[in-house]
């Protein structure tokens, strides 16, 4: 494997089928994420906070800030 580089990989949070019915599971009872939106414009003052640990939810990237 390692002359060849090929490598195996494996994951323990389950594949497309388990998330999807995580994600039903969530639309149906309301669980949200805590999340703080950014634009993309931002991510280097939030990767700074994020080396700072002056972050309290994920930071979520807001896709229509790509545009301008």
């Amino acid at each position: 494997m390692i002359l060849k580089r090929r490598h195996l990989a494996g994951s323990l949070i389950g594949g497309i089928k388990e998330t999807q019915a995580m994600l039903n599971f969530c639309a149906e009872h309301g669980l949200t994420s805590d999340i703080e939106m950014i634009r993309i414009q931002d991510i280097d003052t939030a990767y700074e906070r994020m080396l700072k640990s002056d972050v309290k939810y994920r930071f979520v990237i807001d896709m229509a800030s790509l545009k301008s």
